[in-house]
């Protein structure tokens, strides 16, 4: 359950279609369905406004099928419709995604969404991405080609939430006429991702280019002494520019998620 299911339960009890004891039993029921190695909670929804992802590393497939078919299948399929119409499994592997894949078809229960695998970005996604509807556009600018899987793990992610996402790659400050040409792309949007490894010197460049919120993503690319990015985060939680927040090291999925939050944040009155 999302806030769009509560409102629509919420609707229905108002327009007759659904009884009180009906709206009420589902409230009442636990808010999770407990599989025993998994307590698969649906009304993350409700509460933040991003219903539930699955982490899929430490997971085995059957596990990872096991939390999809009742994110999908909701609570109570009478009340509500369904559950979860698009689900995100981050940090899976080709192998074990083919595995997924395969018990899906064979379990049932997510017959109506099809199953994908991103190898780059290495993200299994049940169902359809969704339309934009954010208030503007989430870039994504990675510094060199090696940052492509943490810059496609944000932009995958933002999208899956309802982002318009403009990638911008290769940009790092070794070449900064590559990222000086892209600045009305920097200019226009809502709010920047800056990936980088090595030194992590983007993240404070498009800080002094941006007038959004820019969140920095140190990643584990560099040479020994980058320790595997931690010299990149501490330049990024170092940085000079005004602006600049800092996710963990590799950590895509938390750039992408917080950019949707931004992106979706409504003016008050």
């Amino acid at each position: 359950m999302d806030q769009r299911d509560l409102h629509e339960l919420l609707e229905r009890v108002a327009a007759g279609t659904a009884s009180v004891d009906d709206a009420e039993r589902v409230l009442r029921i636990a808010p999770f369905t407990d599989l025993g190695y998994a307590k698969v909670y649906h009304h993350r929804g409700v509460r933040q406004g991003v219903p539930e992802v699955v982490y899929g590393a430490g997971k085995t497939a059957q596990q990872i099928t096991g939390v999809c078919r009742a994110l999908v299948e909701g609570q109570d399929r009478h009340v509500v419709e369904g559950g979860q119409q698009r689900v995100l499994i981050t940090r899976l592997d080709a192998e074990k995604a083919s595995e997924v894949r395969n018990s899906l078809a064979r379990e049932g229960g997510c017959d109506a969404l099809a199953f994908a695998y991103q190898e780059l970005p290495r993200l299994g996604i049940l169902g359809d991405f969704p339309e934009p509807d954010g208030n503007g556009s989430v870039v994504v600018a990675a510094a060199g080609t090696s940052d492509l899987p943490v810059a496609e793990e944000a932009a995958v992610t933002a999208e899956m939430l309802g982002n318009r996402v403009t990638r911008l790659y290769d940009v790092g400050v070794a070449g900064l006429h590559r990222l000086l040409a892209h600045a009305d792309e920097i200019a226009a949007a809502r709010v920047v991702v800056a990936v980088a490894g090595m030194e992590g010197a983007l993240a404070s460049v498009v800080g002094g280019l941006a007038s959004c919120p820019v969140i920095a993503v140190p990643t584990s690319v560099g040479y020994g002494a980058s320790f595997g990015g931690v010299a990149a985060l501490l330049a990024m939680l170092n940085s000079c520019a005004s602006g600049v927040s800092v996710v963990n090291i590799d950590n895509g999925f938390g750039a992408g998620y917080q950019a949707h939050l931004i992106n979706h944040t409504k003016a008050s009155a």
